[in-house]
């Protein structure tokens, strides 16, 4: 496959039409108007993310690395006041840090980890984008975590696992979109002889977790009203890694290497950086065997990119994330536009003279072919009334989810091509659990995916190849409110399906 150099619109997938009122990207719980809380400091801050400040040095989550092919951790789940400025702000945590520490294993590992929950409601643990079983003590999405009790996770990774990035959150239904805009998300690296090739083994690796929380005091920041549920809440401020505005320390002629993720609960991320080309050599879990470049690279909420940067000259340069219309909802009264201003979400400060570092060519990554399909679906996104009721639901092929109900079933080792339509006036972004697939309708080298941004009134189309694990999970919106309002469904694999 040629890896051309990409156009700012083939890696953006296309502009969604209609939208949301402006205001609602800023309204209160209540449905009313208001302005951010303003930040009341502009100092720098501590570089642990659980000392969090504004303006600050690049802080990157705790690392926690598995030895001897086993990682085991305890994550606790809890309410917290962190430092904002001269005051602080109220989240949830993973042991008393947003987001959690990185968690760094390599194919052949078990990751295993005892949620403790330490909430007043429940909450569960997906490992979003890991190939590991959806049932039992794995990846099981349909198992709570009660206030006061604990659940051990067992995750075995297999041999063969692709290398990348994917990230941790919970998943329990109609508390999702709460829980993760509060701040629960981690990052989840999977390592292996490609990051010891010596192409990339002497970058700068930074983690970039990308949020948007609500900032204030108390929990009833969390709350918002219907409307904005509908729509997908946006919170007030663009962290990375709990720090409004970092900045990143950087060397002419060394390679910066940023593995983001996408864990806000519907904010879209199009990045830029001032004067310079993003060369992408993964998306999701698929590493590219060339580096494709672009101007800009849009992360739905759950995508993940990993790039490199090679600093031009010495200057501060801003990382941004550039407007993006996600569209509206059509319905009456609530027309408009939802799209995000541009905002500065870090500066990269480069020091330094000399040429530009050279940029890898070709990776050690095979070019993997988009396997053949033995058997096509269509999949449609929606919206609908609630049985008997007046209010408005989310939907896949026109039912809201339950959790009793299996919607697809599907054979072990079989390839099906999906027709994933969107007729809604919004994007929804698509995520597959467990089973990466290729997607078909782009030219460019997208690799391997778990998530898929389908654009208002178009429809997308993927190939599954279901491999290799079996078991029962979920496919939805990742616009969190969207999947806790019923966009989603559930799948089961296995022999004789």
């Amino acid at each position: 496959m040629a890896h051309e150099h990409l156009t700012r619109r083939r890696f953006l997938t296309g502009a969604a039409a209609g939208g949301l009122t402006a205001w609602l990207a800023s309204c209160s719980s209540d449905g009313s108007t208001s302005s951010p809380p303003a930040p009341t400091s502009t100092s720098s801050g501590p570089t642990t993310s659980g000392a969090i400040d504004i303006g600050g040095a690049f802080a990157q989550p705790e690392v926690l690395a598995s030895s001897g092919g086993l990682l085991e951790v305890v994550l606790r789940v809890e309410e917290a006041q962190v430092p904002w400025g001269d005051s602080t702000r109220f989240c949830l945590t993973y042991n008393r840090t947003t987001p959690g520490p990185t968690l760094r294993v390599r194919p052949g590992d078990r990751l295993q980890i005892r949620l403790e929950n330490r909430l007043a409601e429940p909450t569960n643990l997906h490992t979003h984008g890991l190939q590991v079983s959806p049932e039992g003590d794995g990846d099981n999405v349909f198992v709570a975590v009660d206030p006061g009790e604990d659940r051990t996770y067992v995750y075995d990774i297999p041999a063969d696992h692709r290398s990348g990035l994917f990230w941790y959150h919970p998943h329990a239904h109609h508390t999702v979109a709460r829980q993760v805009a509060g701040g629960l998300a981690g990052a989840i690296v999977v390592v292996d002889e490609v990051d010891d090739a010596p192409e990339l083994a002497g970058s700068n690796e930074r983690i970039w977790v990308l949020a948007d929380p609500p900032i204030g005091t108390s929990p009833e920041v969390l709350d918002v009203s219907a409307m904005k549920q509908m729509a997908g809440r946006e919170g007030d401020a663009v962290l990375v890694n709990g720090v409004l505005t970092p900045e990143v320390a950087a060397r002419v002629g060394e390679v910066e290497r940023w593995r983001m993720v996408n864990a806000s609960a519907s904010r879209y991320y199009r990045l830029a950086v001032n004067d310079h080309d993003l060369h992408v050599i993964a998306t999701d879990g698929g590493r590219l065997p060339a580096p494709v470049t672009a101007t800009e690279v849009l992360l739905a909420p759950g995508e993940r990119a990993e790039l490199l940067i090679a600093p031009s000259a010495a200057g501060r340069f801003a990382v941004r994330s550039l407007p993006y219309d996600r569209g509206g909802m059509g319905m009456g009264g609530m027309g408009g536009s939802s799209g995000t201003a541009e905002t500065t979400i870090a500066t990269m400060i480069a020091t330094g003279t000399g040429d530009p570092a050279l940029l890898p060519e070709t990776l050690p990554v095979n070019d993997d072919p988009v396997p053949d399909a033995t058997a096509s679906r269509v999949v449609e996104l929606g919206m609908g009334h609630m049985m008997g009721q007046g209010d408005m639901v989310w939907t896949i092929d026109g039912r809201p989810f339950d959790p009793a109900r299996t919607d697809i079933e599907v054979a072990l080792g079989a390839v099906e091509a999906w027709e994933i339509r969107n007729p809604t006036g919004m994007d929804h972004p698509f995520h597959l659990h467990v089973w990466p697939f290729r997607v078909v309708d782009t030219t460019d080298a997208s690799g391997w995916k778990d998530t898929v941004n389908v654009p208002a009134g178009s429809t997308v189309r993927i190939v599954v190849p279901f491999t290799g694990i079996a078991g029962r999970t979920v496919y939805h919106c990742h616009i969190l409110d969207h999947e806790d309002l019923g966009m989603m469904g559930v799948i089961d694999t296995g022999p004789g399906r």
